[in-house]
This record gives structure tokens, C-alpha cells and sequence, in this order.
């Protein structure tokens, strides 16, 4: 039987991803227009020029540790109103005292500003993309092409480590998890999955990468596996709503991968039994238009069959039931009732035992 801690302990000790080469000692640490001094904190912005349509200046902090180390980028706001993990990266840059860091850290909090803007969910309002999917980018495309341009050659080419953090969006009834993400090369996998453990939060899901899929890049975290970087992704908040309990899982969770990365002396108990979910769950779409009213919260198990939601006209007459095409966990659910063909209403996953060894999944165009 496949024992995923030990697999994961033994990689780990033979692993460059995170702890083979010698750091190398930069008196000062670029990003953007922030310069930061060794053991000092500078912020600026990434500026993404005008082109076919506006620029944008992209907030950016880094922290450059008194000490020689790795870096490590923490990333929030792609979808700009997944708010929890923008402002848990604004709270993040006090909580890091550069003068007790070894390495550094550049904090992102807020990649789509326009979508933040103008609470726009999901997508760059300027050119109705999707800021997280077009990565190289393009210098000479759209605004959000441009800024993947940037965010390529500014922070994923200088970082060792990527933490891409997420939440619920405004329409998305979201719980808490960390996604192990996986490429079938061993050392990056074990340092994924070790970042996984000690960010904290109980719900792992896991998914499988394809790097020779044509497509593989296009995303953050395609293009962090595809340098041979260390990459975790994890999700708090929902619906536009921020607690400190979403708050306190990404901050800390964020703390707990700078002290696993020994960065920081900040002590902490990673995950001894997770929860494992499958990151192939089962999307559930929309028909047609119409209201959507959830039945069940996210995070519940549920049975195949059982109903999930219900949808009604814009007179409230009941059109339909939406149920679980199988048996696994919600891990969100819509929490609007607007609703339109294609809409996401649901996802399940399923749960595992423990998780199978990475299989390649059939590239992509």
C-alpha cells in the first residue's frame, strides 16, 4: 500500500527543491519599484504598462531577511473579490520581521486590481479574462496578459517557492483546504506535499499534473512546476465575507510554511491526518437561467443522489433539483441565487483513503 509520510519523509531528505543549494547573498532584493535592503521591508508596485488597453500598478512588498535564505512569493487576488486572502497577505507583511528572516518574501496581495475595483468576480473587467490563466503572458496583449508578463519574470522567476492563495469568490459558498498539486517529478511532489501538511488546514485535495500537456503553463501554478519550483495553493473565505477565522488559517498557514522552510523560527505541528480529497470532483453546471437555492452547505458529505439545491423562474415556480452525481464532499457550493447556463452551482469531491501514486492525466490543447 501506497504509505503517503514515509514516501513523502524520504524524498524530502534527498530534496533540492527545498534545502540543496547554497543561498546566495544579494545585499538587496528587486521587485518592481521596491528595493528592499538586507534585513529591511520596501514596498512599490509592479507597473504594468498602457498597451491596447490601460495599465495598472500591481501592489508589491518585499521582505529581504537578514540572512541568506530562499524566497519565497506569496500571492493573493487573482480573482480580486476572493477577499480573505488579500487582506490575510496585507496582515501577513507586518507579521514578517525581516531582521529574524533568513531568505525573503515578496507579498502580492492583490494581483486583479480592476476586478477588486469594481467587484468584478472571477475575471479582469478591462479585457474579460481570467488573470490566472494566461500565463507566460504576453508583453504585448491584453492588461491581464501584460501583468502575467510581469508576474512571470518579476516574481516566478525569482522565487523558489510559490504560495498561491485563494478563497471563495462572490458567489461561493467555500471552506478551508490546501491543494497538493503534482507533476510527477518526486522532488517537487514531496515539496509540495510537505508545504501542504505544514500550512495546517485539515482538507488536502489533490491534483494531478500533466507538464507535457500544451497547455501546462498557462496557469500560476503550471508555470511554478514548470521552472522546477515548489508550489502550494490554499483557500479560506467565501462569499465576500472576511472573518479572522479565514484570516488566522491563511496568516498562519502562511507563517507555518515560512517556519517549515526554516526562514523563520516560528514552531508549528503540520496535518497528521488529513482529510484527502480528490481534486477530480465532479463540477456541476448550470442548465439554463434562472435562481439557485443551496440545500446543503459546502464542506458536507454527501451520498450520490441526495439533492444538493433547487432551482426556481424569476417567479419562484420550481424548475428542477440539483443532486450529487456521486459520493464525496462539497467542497463548495453556490451561495448567490443568480444563476445562468454554465453557471457553477457545485463541486463533490471525492474521498480518498489516502492518495494513489501521481498518474499522468491525458494532455490537453
Amino acid at each position: 500500500m501506497f504509505d503517503v509520510m514515509r514516501r513523502a519523509t524520504v524524498l524530502v531528505a534527498l530534496l533540492p527543491a527545498l534545502a540543496a543549494a547554497q543561498p546566495q547573498d544579494h545585499p538587496t532584493f528587486t521587485v518592481g519599484t521596491a528595493t528592499a535592503q538586507r534585513g529591511a521591508t520596501a514596498t512599490g508596485v509592479i507597473a504594468v504598462p498602457a498597451g491596447v488597453d490601460s495599465g495598472v500598478n500591481i501592489a508589491v512588498a518585499v521582505i529581504h531577511g537578514a540572512r541568506p535564505g530562499k524566497v519565497v512569493a506569496f500571492i493573493a487576488g487573482v480573482h480580486g473579490t476572493e477577499y480573505s486572502s488579500t487582506v490575510a497577505l496585507q496582515r501577513l507583511i507586518t507579521r514578517i520581521d525581516p531582521k529574524k528572516l533568513a531568505g525573503t518574501v515578496i507579498i502580492v496581495p492583490l494581483e486583479n486590481v480592476a476586478s477588486f475595483e469594481t467587484m468584478t468576480p472571477h475575471l479582469n473587467p478591462v479585457d474579460h479574462k481570467g488573470m490566472g490563466g494566461g500565463y507566460p503572458g504576453d508583453p504585448n496583449g491584453t492588461q491581464s496578459q501584460r501583468a502575467a508578463a510581469l508576474m512571470t519574470s518579476q516574481v516566478v522567476a525569482q522565487a523558489d517557492v510559490i504560495v498561491d492563495l485563494h478563497g471563495g469568490d462572490l458567489d461561493e459558498n467555500l471552506q478551508a483546504y490546501s491543494y497538493w498539486f503534482r507533476c510527477g517529478r518526486p522532488a517537487q511532489d514531496s515539496a509540495g506535499l510537505r508545504l501542504a501538511m505544514a500550512f495546517g488546514l485539515n482538507h488536502i485535495l489533490v491534483s494531478d499534473m500533466n507538464l507535457e500537456s500544451p497547455n501546462a503553463g498557462r496557469g500560476l501554478g503550471g508555470q511554478t512546476l514548470l521552472r522546477g519550483k515548489t508550489l502550494l495553493v490554499a483557500e479560506a473565505g467565501r462569499s465576500g465575507v472576511v472573518t479572522e477565522k479565514d484570516l488566522t488559517e491563511l496568516v498562519d498557514g502562511s507563517l507555518n510554511v515560512l517556519g517549515a522552510l526554516e526562514m523563520l523560527n516560528h514552531p508549528s505541528t503540520p496535518v497528521s491526518h488529513p482529510t484527502w480529497l480528490s481534486g477530480a470532483g465532479s463540477l456541476i453546471a448550470a442548465d439554463s437561467a434562472g435562481m439557485f437555492f443551496a440545500s446543503v452547505n459546502s464542506f458536507t458529505n454527501v451520498t450520490k443522489g441526495e439533492v444538493l439545491g433547487y432551482t426556481t423562474d424569476y417567479l419562484g415556480r420550481k424548475t428542477g433539483e440539483i443532486k450529487s452525481p456521486i459520493d464525496g464532499f462539497v467542497t463548495y457550493i453556490r451561495g448567490v441565487p443568480s444563476m445562468w447556463p454554465k453557471a457553477a452551482l457545485a463541486n463533490v469531491a471525492p474521498v480518498l483513503s489516502e492518495p494513489a501514486p501521481w498518474k499522468a492525466p491525458a494532455p490537453r490543447t
